[in-house]
């Protein structure tokens, strides 16, 4: 959900020219001596975080000369949602990133909300050549002043483009592309071109479905559909969709995917991303989805979308979201920055009983900041009680863990991990054996009274096999949670007053069997 507070467009220019006048149009400049920079309390250490004030949905990413683009919802004057912006960053490597100016600053056509960017390769715009082709944003102006004078039409979609890799945009002149039709929410538009239908498709969030839009240029668009309307999960409003079509793992079979995030109404409170699996055509989206599928059953995973234009040869779907919970995201107790984004992640369409599943693990990229000269493994045994894991000096607020577990000898009641410090706070990661489900215990993990929204369990239902395997990301304040190759994500925020130093595997009720264990501290990337 965008925080529809009422600024009016008045009061937007106003701030536009104070802030044109402290950062005249200039990249944060970096704090401390290069040393301490990035190193805040609770600031994560390889997940892209910006450098100070609000963040949040990623935007317009995209991928041209080598570059992957990272646009991102920004408020520059404050550490709380503010005047949307489009934030912008680049990276080679989907894991270092660069800070770039602001890209897209609210005008008298409103704030710059949440959308997507293409490479418009064919210039069906006209607005560079095929040997310049522009890179052009598409996004929703919400606009203020409608709003505080109580009208529906506040949201409408506009375009820009830029001719110098994304450095410097123009906004087209003729904006906006789609005026709103009469709906209060109508936003995030994320536009692809179909090849069989030879024209640019755009989805958007229109308050309880997605609609779809066709056109041959980027800028005349016709209303082709809607989707959703007694689909999925419909616990608060529809938003950031993303549609797109992926080979099914193991099979010459493409299906298409249409994501689209809910506020509120996640399995688990507030903010999270559903998905349905089927066929489109061009016009329509016919779901074969009977049931609600999660892509991250984690309370802090919202808004994500995929890069477009990701290379052929690459031929991966690559995804990232907004590692936060619209219950609590303004008031996580960090300072200079808020908000961070999840580590970009692949995703694997696979076929299984009932039907097809979404899955996500971390990208390949992540291979990069292992520290391999920062590792410890943990032998196979019996595991019966718990038993503590010498961690030979990983920080446990900067690795990646990867633990096998056999049960094909029985499951315990219960089995997992225990994250520890000092002061005996606790994060636990565990799979209950009575419920069927893995579980996330945050309850006594640390800070937690900016929120009465914050603390307790995030539960996700799942069926072990013979063999489980536990792949967790764990950085200064969160973890991001993979089972079995990512068949389940889990991506939780957590806030230990002191950083967590121990680590424990338990079983109770039972015993697991631990097959081997290995875990590898992670670089920072700044």
């Amino acid at each position: 959900m965008k925080k529809n507070h009422l600024f009016s467009t008045g009061m937007v220019i106003s701030l536009l020219v104070a802030v044109s006048i402290i950062s005249c149009n200039a990249a944060p400049k970096k704090s401390g001596d290069g040393k301490s920079f990035y190193q805040e309390k609770y600031r994560p250490q390889f997940h892209f975080s910006p450098e100070a004030h609000w963040m949040n949905d990623p935007n317009g990413m995209v991928f041209y000369a080598g570059e992957y683009h990272l646009f991102y919802q920004y408020y520059p004057e404050s550490s709380v949602w503010g005047p949307m912006h489009w934030g912008h960053a680049v990276s080679t490597d989907l894991v270092h990133w660069k800070h770039l100016p602001i890209a897209l600053y609210p005008d008298s056509l409103g704030m710059i909300f949440s959308g997507s960017a293409v490479i418009d390769w064919n210039n069906t715009t006209g607005f560079g050549s095929k040997g310049n082709p522009p890179m052009v944003a598409i996004y929703t102006h919400h606009n203020g002043t409608i709003e505080k004078a109580g009208g529906v039409d506040v949201e409408s979609e506009a375009i820009a483009f830029s001719l110098d890799k994304g450095r410097t945009w123009a906004k087209y002149k003729n904006n906006p592309v789609i005026k709103n039709p009469g709906i209060r929410d109508f936003r995030d538009p994320k536009v692809s071109w179909n090849k069989e239908a030879k024209k640019w498709i755009m989805v958007l969030a229109a308050h309880d479905r997605v609609k779809y839009y066709s056109s041959p240029n980027l800028k005349d668009w016709s209303f082709e559909s809607d989707f959703g309307m007694g689909l999925g999960a419909h616990g608060g409003v529809w938003e950031c969709p993303d549609l797109f079509p992926v080979k099914v793992e193991g099979s010459g079979e493409t299906k298409w995917v249409q994501m689209v995030s809910i506020n509120p109404g996640g399995p688990n409170g507030g903010s999270a991303t559903q998905y349905f699996v089927g066929n489109f055509n061009g016009k329509t989206f016919a779901s074969e989805s009977t049931r609600t599928n999660w892509i991250d059953w984690g309370r802090d995973d919202y808004a994500g979308v995929t890069w477009s234009d990701v290379p052929e040869k690459d031929g991966r779907r690559l995804f990232l979201g907004w590692m936060s919970n619209w219950q609590y995201g303004e008031a996580v107790p960090t300072s200079v920055w808020r908000s961070a984004m999840t580590f970009p992640r692949e995703l694997v369409l696979k076929k299984v009983s009932g039907g097809y599943l979404l899955a996500s693990s971390p990208a390949r990229e992540l291979a990069l900041v292992r520290d391999q000269q920062l590792t410890t493994t943990v032998s196979p045994e019996t595991i019966s009680g718990e038993k503590e894991v010498n961690l030979n000096g990983v920080a446990l607020s900067q690795c990646e863990l990867n633990f096998d577990f056999s049960v094909e000898k029985g499951i315990p009641d219960s089995f997992g991990l225990v994250f520890e410090n000092g002061l005996k706070e606790s994060l636990k990661i565990e799979y209950s054996k009575g419920s069927a489900q893995f579980i996330v215990d945050r309850a006594n993990s640390g800070s937690m009274s900016f929120s009465n929204e914050f603390a307790g369990l995030t539960k996700a239902p799942y069926i072990l096999k013979k063999e489980v395997r536990l792949h967790i990301l764990a950085d200064a304040a969160s973890v991001e949670i993979f089972v079995d190759d990512g068949n389940l994500v889990m991506t939780d925020l957590v806030f230990p007053t002191e950083s967590f130093n121990k680590l424990k595997v338990f079983s109770s009720g039972g015993k697991i069997e631990l097959k081997n264990a290995e875990i590898v501290g992670l670089k920072r990337i700044w």
